[in-house]
Formats: C-alpha cells, sequence, structure tokens
C-alpha cells in the first residue's frame, strides 16, 4: 500500500514538474517550429537530461516525418517518455494552452469591430502570400527531390484543383501511398539508432485505427447528417492530418475549408492569423482563433481538440513500431508517396484561394516579393514581416 501510494505521488511529481516546465515554454517559445525544437533542447535535454542527445534526435526524425505539427509532437513524445501518456497529455497543455487562450480572447473582442474595409487586411493577405510561398518551397525540396516524386505531386496538384470535394484530398493520399509503395518499396534504410517508448503496442494499435479511422469516417458522417460541429470537426482535423512541415502550411489548407465555404471572412481569417504569429506556442493554435470566431468559446476549444487530435495518435501510435518501421521498405515508399502529394496538394490550395484572391495587381506582386526577401533572404522572423505587411497595407491603400 505503501508502496503504491509512493509511486502515485512520484508521478504526480513528475506531471506536475512537466506541466510548469511545458506551461513556461508555452509563455515564452516565439519563433516558430523550428525555434521550438531549439527550446526544448535546451530545457529538456542540456538543463534537465530527461532524454539523451541520440533519442531526442530520433524524435525529431519521426516527428519531422510524420504530418502535424512536428514541434507539438516533440513535446508530446518527450512528455510521454517522461511520465507516460498523462506525461504527454500535460506536456501538450501546457504547452499549448497559453496561445490557445489569447487567440480566442483576440477572437472574441474582433467580433465586436469592423475589420472587412481595413487596408492592414490586405497586407496580412501578402504576408501570407509571401510566408506560406517559403513554406511550400522549402518542403518541396525536402519532400520531392527526384523526378518520380514530382510527378507524384504535380498529379496530386492537377486532381486537387479540377475535383474538389471532400473525398478528393483522402482519394489523393491513398492513390499516392499506393503509387509510392509500387516506385520506392526496394529502397532500403540504413538507419541503425533505437529508440526505446513506454507504451505498449495493442494502445499504439488502437491509436493509429482510431486516426485513420476518424479520417475516412468524419466526412461521411458530415454528408449524411449535415450536422454543423461535425462538419466544422472534420475540417480541423483533416487539416491536422496532412499538414507536413510546420504550422505555416496549415494556412491554405484552413482558409480553403472555411472561407469558400461562408464559415468566416477573408478579413477575419487574416486578422487571426497575424495575431497567431504575434503570440508564443504552436501556429497550430490559429485554429482556437478560428473556431472562436465561428461558435465563441466551445469552437475554439472543439477546433483545438480536433486539429492537435492527429498528432497526439499519430505520435502514440507509431513510436512503438518506428524502429521496425522505418526499416521497412515498403512502408517508407507508400509514406515517401504521401509526402510528395501532400506537396501538390498544398501548391493547389495556395493558388486557391490565396493567390487568387489577394494578387490583385502589380503592386500587391512587388510587396509580395519585398516580403519574401525579407523571410528567405535577410532571415527576419516572422512577427516582422507580420508588421511591414500590415503596415504596408494600410500605405498602399492611401496611394491607390
Amino acid at each position: 500500500m505503501d508502496q503504491s501510494t509512493g509511486k502515485e505521488r512520484g508521478l504526480f511529481h513528475t506531471l506536475l514538474e512537466i506541466l510548469m516546465v511545458s506551461t513556461r515554454l508555452g509563455f515564452t517559445s516565439f519563433g516558430g517550429p523550428i525555434a521550438h525544437l531549439g527550446y526544448f533542447h535546451e530545457e529538456y535535454i542540456r538543463r534537465r537530461k530527461w532524454m539523451d542527445e541520440k533519442s531526442y534526435a530520433d524524435l525529431v526524425a519521426l516527428c519531422q516525418f510524420l504530418p502535424g505539427p512536428a514541434s507539438s509532437q516533440v513535446g508530446i513524445g518527450i512528455g510521454v517518455m517522461r511520465g507516460g501518456v498523462l506525461g504527454g497529455f500535460v506536456s501538450f497543455i501546457g504547452f499549448t494552452l497559453p496561445s490557445v487562450f489569447a487567440l480566442i480572447i483576440f477572437a472574441l473582442i474582433l467580433q465586436g469591430l469592423d475589420v472587412g474595409d481595413a487596408g492592414w487586411i490586405q497586407g496580412l493577405k501578402i504576408v501570407a502570400v509571401a510566408v506560406v510561398a517559403h513554406a511550400i518551397l522549402g518542403m518541396a525540396q525536402k519532400l520531392t527531390p527526384d523526378l518520380k516524386r514530382k510527378a507524384i505531386a504535380l498529379l496530386a496538384l492537377v486532381v486537387a484543383l479540377l475535383w474538389q470535394t471532400a473525398y478528393s484530398q483522402i482519394a489523393i493520399i491513398l492513390l499516392s501511398a499506393f503509387i509510392g509503395y509500387l516506385i520506392y518499396r526496394e529502397q532500403k534504410d540504413e538507419s541503425s539508432d533505437r529508440l526505446s517508448f513506454p507504451v505498449s503496442r495493442s494502445f499504439a494499435v488502437a491509436c493509429l485505427v482510431l486516426f485513420f479511422g476518424l479520417l475516412v469516417l468524419l466526412p461521411v458522417l458530415r454528408e449524411v447528417t449535415s450536422f454543423h460541429w461535425i462538419a466544422m470537426f472534420d475540417s480541423f482535423y483533416r487539416s491536422g492530418s496532412l499538414v507536413f512541415g510546420g504550422g505555416h502550411v496549415v494556412l491554405p489548407l484552413l482558409e480553403r475549408e472555411f472561407v469558400p465555404t461562408g464559415w468566416l471572412s477573408e478579413e477575419a481569417f487574416l486578422a487571426g492569423y497575424g495575431a497567431a504569429q504575434a503570440v508564443p506556442g504552436p501556429l497550430f493554435t490559429f485554429a482556437a482563433y478560428l473556431g472562436a470566431v465561428m461558435n465563441g468559446w466551445a469552437g475554439g476549444l472543439l477546433a483545438t481538440v480536433a486539429i492537435f487530435l492527429p498528432a497526439f495518435l499519430l505520435i502514440l501510435g507509431t513510436l512503438p513500431f518506428w524502429d521496425s518501421l522505418r526499416r521497412n521498405p515498403k512502408v517508407k515508399g507508400a509514406l515517401m508517396g504521401v509526402n510528395a502529394a501532400v506537396v501538390g496538394i498544398l501548391i493547389a490550395a495556395f493558388y486557391q484561394p490565396i493567390w487568387t484572391s489577394t494578387i490583385l495587381a502589380p503592386i500587391d506582386f512587388a510587396f509580395a516579393a519585398i516580403l519574401f526577401s525579407m523571410l528567405v533572404f535577410w532571415k527576419l522572423p516572422p512577427w516582422m514581416i507580420v508588421v511591414t505587411g500590415a503596415i504596408g497595407g494600410t500605405l498602399m491603400t492611401l496611394i491607390q
């Protein structure tokens, strides 16, 4: 009895420690996913030594390989290794909730203001063009390095533009996985690092079944029931399931889901995107703002759960199998095809609606080129690009 009580106290103290450290990171981690990984390394690995360098590098490699918010998945993985599944949940809560609450409050305040004719909104639209273009270019270099994967991305781009339904993205992903399997199934993987993980394989299988089950079932439920909350959950869940390469890449997917359907205006969407750049923590919490604009506090919390749920299910479902999965050339080949297809899907979403609704005149393209150069060549932080975009958009309305 005393021994079990001691274990419970030990677990409580471990969870409390994870919560305190992750919450501090949630309030101070500015700069996007790459910066977050640096903060995690400094706090969790160098200072507290919760993991060794090799295990951390292995965890980061997996999270970069999986869809979803890589830095959040790394934080969840560290929490799980430190305190089990509860530790992962507590780590996620601490790192995410500060920006979730800030963006929900911003959304509720913004609902009482008229931002439709504000010049700075056009500036933020152009910022989005520059930032997302940079993110997609970086993804394309990593995920489509050869002609075969470029062809898969091109096929996905064409299909995504010409066949826009609730099922098109899932169909493209499945087809690309099959093509990748056929092309790359003989490819060898010579990696040898190993990573232990305190979660059973049966629990991991349940998480993976739930991940794929929801991905297939939610669009069907959406069509059958026409229930607003299910449609909303489906849109956020699919967006969170298909994003590779960091938070900026989720922007075109979310915009396509909610702006053309009339659930919220382009102006409100871009105002929230600018706010998301100004808060610490993962950019995926932008979903909390969108949900709050559409359905208040409840919508904000539902959107947060829906967009991060795939990250949870995938990290819990794959880590116990990661050692064998990454050595299986057939699985790796299918995932290579999926990665390439996601690039094509994102380029299609970048073109319509982001580009078509934003670059309307030569001055818009010129300003986008300036912002892109500031981000890519001068390496200025994203928040500075946002401020420049808002000021530039205001000046452009005065000139025109």
